[in-house]
């Protein structure tokens, strides 16, 4: 994880309201975009805002990192697009769902480019997790600082949180963040991502 922990610059934040198609229907998010202080990072979060009956219900979030060849392009080396349709899917039908997107923590934080390289290092043989640290990075290279600040910024402290990584519930914690409840967002496996959840399972104590 880094060593400097990202904060929001809470004069460089913006709202509105987000209408998306998802799986056939029209739904309408709260959109707030996020800035760090030093202006080097950025982050969204939608939010789906509960009615006045459904207030008190413990925010349902999503963390979710973001990837290119998934989120965009349905990459089938990742469960990443899978995760993100799955978590979207709760969150839209429930009360106080949040979707928390970091772009930058693209190939666990070390970008799209060094991501890329990984890849070809993982076609040669070596897991997700010896590839990484072939190429001089961390396992993981992601701070959630900043998506702790922008959950206390929306007025969620208290979460329930959709993951099956243990070090995103612990480092939430850390930031302020109390997580009641782990939500499996476990997806089935492919053949061209098999090696991947296992090396996730096996070497990154990931719940799946």
């Amino acid at each position: 994880m880094p060593l400097t922990k990202l904060k929001i610059d809470t004069d460089l934040t913006a709202e509105t309201i987000l209408p998306i198609e998802f799986q056939g229907r029209e739904v309408a998010l709260e959109a707030r975009a996020y800035q760090s202080e030093d202006r080097a990072f950025e982050a969204l979060a939608l939010v789906n805002r509960a009615t006045d009956e459904n207030s008190h219900n413990v925010a349902l979030v999503r963390v979710h990192s973001g990837c290119v060849t998934g989120d965009i392009f349905h990459s089938l080396r990742c469960d990443c697009h899978a995760q993100l349709r799955a978590a979207l899917d709760r969150i839209t039908t429930t009360p106080n769902g949040v979707l928390i997107y970091l772009p930058f923590h693209e190939g666990r934080g070390i970008g799209l480019l060094q991501k890329i390289k990984a890849y070809a290092l993982q076609d040669q043989g070596l897991d997700t997790v010896d590839a990484n640290l072939q190429l001089g990075h961390p396992i993981d290279a992601r701070d959630y600082n900043l998506a702790a600040e922008i959950l206390k910024d929306l007025g969620f402290e208290t979460i329930r949180l959709m993951t099956n990584n243990p070090d995103k519930i612990e480092a939430l914690k850390t930031s302020g963040i109390a997580v009641i409840e782990q939500v499996p967002l476990v997806v089935p496996a492919g053949a061209h991502n098999e090696r991947y959840l296992d090396t996730k399972r096996a070497r990154m104590a990931h719940n799946i």
